[in-house]
């Protein structure tokens, strides 16, 4: 099959091999263009233009899909275009171009978890399960008909990060399969019942700050689903401090401290949360410093038994838009 493959980020690049190991035709690469990256702000490029260059294939990075952009793919001639966060709306001349149209895959069973980022809201609601789903792309935000899915349980301890990184192989060979049943002829596309309340928008920093009036549970989610980006985060005497790793200790007792305090606990980083629960904080990162076991910061004397981590934040610029551009944080689901 004559296909274009549209993706930008690590999720992506399993599905960019496998279709070329099946014997696919990738006649173009389209990703994001290559921006500013790290302390240095030096120009990086991103994970599928590195693995499409090692495999042999040509890249295209236009900034916006537009005409110009249409006319050079209906050169082509492609029969289909594959989308794996790519990180652009399709516009409807776009969407017209292969001749079977332009096939998605998304990182959750649909229709739950329609948006940029539904691993991270599915660890934020404390999902067990999600998945992956092939999909027609049609000028809705991942509406269209769904083609195949495939299940795969969320690990107590999962970061977005480790859940990504198993969907991204699992959904590569649902693609395959996905593309071999469209040649075959054998494919049933149904249509979504769409959920709006499982939209799940793109996660912006705010949305990391830790309220420990939560119950240690939910903030634990939080941690593991803002986790590898953008991180959650509390104050400490003005200071953010980034936390990467969290859980609930289980034979942890009531806490009557205002929640925020840190427990006088020999050699743990522990912290009171809301309903006297308690957070054991395994990973930390001071700002400006590297990441340290919660027992080492507590030998460094990072933090001290009696201080409190507070919700006194700094300043992010206000974000216009529609409703879903932010993602508050949410009661216990």
């Amino acid at each position: 099959m004559r296909l274009i493959f549209l993706g930008t980020p690590d999720f992506a690049v399993p599905s960019l091999v496998q279709l070329q190991l099946a014997g696919h035709a990738i006649l173009l690469t389209l990703c994001q263009p290559d921006r500013p990256a790290g302390r240095g702000k030096q120009m990086r490029m991103c994970a599928v233009k590195r693995k499409a260059l090692t495999l042999g294939l040509p890249v295209y990075q236009p900034e916006t899909l537009d005409t110009r952009v249409s006319e050079r793919i209906t050169l082509l001639n492609p029969d289909v275009a594959v989308v794996v966060a790519y990180g652009l709306i399709l516009p409807r001349q776009f969407l017209e171009i292969p001749r079977w149209g332009c096939v998605n895959l998304h990182a959750s069973a649909l229709p739950r978890y329609r948006g940029a980022s539904p691993i991270a809201h599915a660890i934020l609601k404390g999902e067990k399960m999600t998945g992956v789903t092939t999909v027609l792309i049609d000028e809705g935000i991942d509406t269209g008909q769904i083609l195949l899915q495939s299940e795969s349980p969320i690990g107590e301890e999962e970061t977005t990060g480790e859940v990504a990184a198993r969907l991204a192989i699992l959904g590569a060979d649902l693609l395959v399969e996905t593309l071999r049943k469209m040649e075959q002829g054998t494919l049933r596309p149904r249509v979504q019942q769409v959920e709006y309340e499982t939209y799940a928008p793109k996660i912006h920093p705010e949305s990391g700050q830790i309220r420990w009036n939560q119950d240690a549970r939910t903030i634990a989610r939080r941690v593991r689903a803002l986790n590898p980006r953008p991180g959650a985060f509390t104050m400490h005497r003005g200071r953010q401090v980034k936390i990467w790793h969290a859980t609930v200790p289980s034979h942890a007792g009531v806490t009557n401290l205002p929640p925020g305090s840190i427990l006088e606990e020999p050699k743990l980083l522990r912290v009171a949360c809301g309903d006297g629960s308690c957070l054991e904080v395994r990973e930390v990162q001071l700002e400006g410093r590297r990441r340290v076991s919660g027992e080492e910061a507590m030998r460094g004397r990072w933090f001290a038994p009696g201080e409190r981590f507070d919700e006194t934040t700094k300043d992010y610029p206000a974000r216009e838009g529609s409703q879903g551009n932010r993602l508050p944080n949410p009661p216990e689901p």
